[in-house]
């Protein structure tokens, strides 16, 4: 599998990349061996790079992804977790409801400061069962997560304090890259005018139907070689279902104006031969400044159909013809 660098610095991630949110039961809950079977249908497919965060199953992602990678050699993956939220231990009937089914027996408190980054570090360190992780993303700073006046204190955390935390494990080798793991836009502009980012991971707002990251974002990233991990390629579900019934689009159900936009996308498919899923998946590594996408599935049969819709190739002039109907242009 291709390989594609990260920033300005040494990391090369595979094109392909896996996601470890279902893999921490979003949704559903996965039981061990389903998780075993897609990290070995991963790896034998040729992905070597790995995502996960704490807040995937309140630590669950990350341990079923260490015992995994654990068993290979390390310099033959790239590694990403989170930081952002620390993870405290509860009763079970206290354990809050974020969609993970199944999680751990955790709560979780937002922490963006230099202890709060430290102590997250050594917290992933001891569940994954490593020594050392490569990438660390802040996870979902900003108004789309926090609303805008709690995010200001935690953006006020991060820029006082927590980015002394990631370049001091940057400078001692503890990590290889840092950056920001997201679902917006301006939160990235609003880091980035102020410090250097080797990465975003960018989940929904560069697809085949959102390009909300296309105006600004973009140019910005090729101009500061900041590379881009883009997550959500099909934005909940809908680029990959089509527009039926009951279809999702940015973690609810899709409106008449998203289902309009969508059925067309996938009329521009067809018309050039192709499944809408084929040209969701590969449309972000269309752009220069994007180095991975990510797949996020905990299953072997999904990520086997979604690496097959990666051969198939898209018609040069479908690329245009998709603009019509997308967002954000």
């Amino acid at each position: 599998m291709k390989r594609r660098q990260i920033g300005r610095t040494s990391l090369q991630v595979t094109e392909i990349s896996l996601g470890g949110a279902a893999i921490g039961g979003l949704y559903r809950a996965v039981p061990r061996l389903n998780a075993e079977e897609t990290f070995r249908a991963a790896w034998d497919a040729g992905i070597r790079y790995f995502d996960t965060a704490p807040f995937y199953g309140f630590g669950l992602s990350e341990r079923r992804m260490g015992d995994f990678l654990r068993d290979h050699p390390r310099d033959s993956y790239v590694l990403s977790t989170k930081v952002g939220r620390l993870l405290r231990a509860v009763p079970e009937d206290q354990v809050p409801d974020y969609s993970y089914v199944e999680p751990l027996p955790f709560a979780v408190d937002y922490d963006y400061s230099y202890d709060g980054i430290m102590r997250s570090v050594e917290f992933s360190l001891a569940r994954l069962g490593l020594n050392r992780i490569d990438i660390l993303f802040v996870h979902d700073i900003g108004a789309y997560t926090h609303g805008q006046v709690a995010n200001d204190g935690h953006l006020r955390d991060l820029m006082d304090s927590g980015l002394k935390a990631l370049e001091q494990l940057k400078r001692e080798g503890s990590i290889s890259a840092y950056g920001l793991g997201v679902n917006e836009v301006q939160v990235c502009l609003d880091v980035m005018a102020r410090a250097p980012l080797d990465c975003i991971l960018l989940a929904g707002r560069y697809t085949l139907l959102d390009r909300s990251a296309s105006r600004e974002l973009l140019p910005l990233c090729e101009k500061a070689g900041t590379s881009l991990v883009i997550g959500g390629v099909f934005n909940s579900g809908i680029l990959a279902t089509g527009p039926v019934a009951g279809a999702h689009f940015d973690y609810g159900p899709a409106d008449d104006d998203i289902l309009r936009r969508v059925a067309q996308l996938e009329e521009t498919a067809t018309r050039a031969g192709v499944p809408l899923a084929a040209a969701a998946l590969q449309f972000p590594l269309q752009h220069p400044a994007v180095a991975t996408v990510l797949i996020g599935t905990a299953k072997a049969s999904s990520l086997s159909r979604n690496l097959e819709l990666l051969e198939t190739p898209v018609p040069e002039d479908a690329w245009r013809s998709f603009e019509a109907a997308a967002l954000n242009l």
